[in-house]
């Protein structure tokens, strides 16, 4: 079946299964937010980004292959209702940046700009993305047989970066390091998988960098 990123709350997960990674997508709560399940297809091992609500359904969706790491994308709730049973159930080490770690409600190990967060085989590269909460990350896969896959949180959406409460200081500072961090970096062909709806490429949304960064949000 054909990938669409399409996905409802307590609705069928979307599956996409690349040559060594698959990514499992599930809207959860009544925030509608995206949680991805990881698996490496050579050694079955398994990471959550976002254990935001629904513990129990995430739980079956992770089932008996176990989990390695849950990886929080920043410090608001909607992304972390689920976080502490999910660890306590599994075993599973809870990951976020240093920045961020004193908004989990359970003690987490830190990452930094740069850090890998292993998936068996495949690795997740750490990047740090300051202004929708100050220690937000992406996480980014490298397909070494495909495209990029870039795991946003709610710092990129199709249409815009993430909310900044109409604040310039923290506005600029998302603008800034969703500009140089991930559209500099990384080609047209990168898809990405944000915290909340749909799916989309930084090529499709690079024509409007310079609209988002006129209208300031």
């Amino acid at each position: 079946m054909t990938y669409s990123g399409e996905v409802t709350p307590g609705g069928t997960p979307a599956v996409r299964e690349l040559e060594r990674l698959t990514i499992t997508k599930v809207s959860v709560g009544p925030m509608d937010n995206n949680a991805y399940l990881l698996r490496c297809r050579g050694t079955g091992e398994q990471v959550l980004i976002d254990a935001a609500n629904e513990a129990p359904r995430l739980l079956e969706l992770v089932g008996d292959a176990g989990l390695s790491a849950v990886v929080t994308t920043h410090r608001h709730m909607d992304h972390w209702v689920g976080l502490a049973e999910v660890v306590a159930k599994t075993g599973a080490r809870a990951l976020v940046h240093a920045d961020d770690a004193a908004g989990l409600p359970i003690e987490a190990a830190t990452l930094a700009d740069g850090d890998t967060v292993p998936v068996g085989d495949c690795a997740l590269e750490v990047i740090h993305i300051k202004g929708h909460t100050p220690g937000s990350v992406a996480l980014l896969y490298r397909d070494p047989t495909g495209v990029p896959h870039l795991f946003t949180g709610d710092s990129l959406f199709p249409g815009g970066v993430g909310n900044t409460d109409r604040d310039p200081e923290r506005f600029a500072a998302l603008i800034d390091d969703v500009e140089h961090k991930l559209f500099d970096r990384l080609p047209d062909q990168t898809w990405f998988y944000p915290g909340h709806g749909r799916d989309s490429t930084l090529g499709a949304e690079r024509p409007q960098l310079a609209e988002w960064r006129a209208r300031g949000w």
